[in-house]
């Protein structure tokens, strides 16, 4: 069965948008610079640690996850991919001094698809903070973080 030409003609760029479109998301968190990365056991060591500077914890993620399991003392912002949400977050840290030690993190889906670490991350760098951190979940924060007996606390 052949499609009419007109209807090749919408379907073909609508299919190269859909291409582009997730082709983007995949490239988000994966792009942020390896120096800016924390790994979750580093994070916990550090929460764990009577001595060690605790960081502003600030969730970037959905409201269903940060409800099922966050980390202790985080901060809820919303998905970092929604710019009233990046607004958000840039008028909390403005008066901060710019060398606040600040953990952002989400854990929606595996690393390389999500797509609210890199707003988060560039609108902090972009302010002139010199110590963000994203925390590298690879999989999801259930099992990058929770399974492994990390600490969570749910609800609000």
């Amino acid at each position: 069965m052949t499609t009419p030409l007109s209807s090749r003609k919408i379907v073909l760029p609508a299919i190269a948008l859909l291409l582009i479109a997730s082709a983007t998301f995949a490239y988000q968190a994966s792009t942020i610079s390896s120096s800016h990365l924390i790994q979750p056991e580093e994070l916990a060591k550090i929460l764990q640690s009577p001595k060690a500077e605790k960081p502003l914890l600030i969730h970037v993620g959905f409201h269903v996850l940060y409800l099922q399991g966050h980390i202790p003392g985080s901060e809820y912002f919303g998905p970092g991919s929604d710019p009233a949400v990046i607004q958000k977050l840039r008028a909390r840290v403005d008066s901060l001094p710019r060398n606040k030690f600040i953990v952002i993190y989400c854990g929606c889906c595996p690393w390389n698809h999500c797509p609210n670490m890199k707003p988060a991350d560039d609108a902090l760098h972009a302010m002139g903070f010199t110590n963000v951190k994203a925390l590298y979940l690879a999989d999801n924060i259930a099992t990058s973080w929770r399974d492994k007996g990390y600490p969570t606390v749910t609800g609000e």
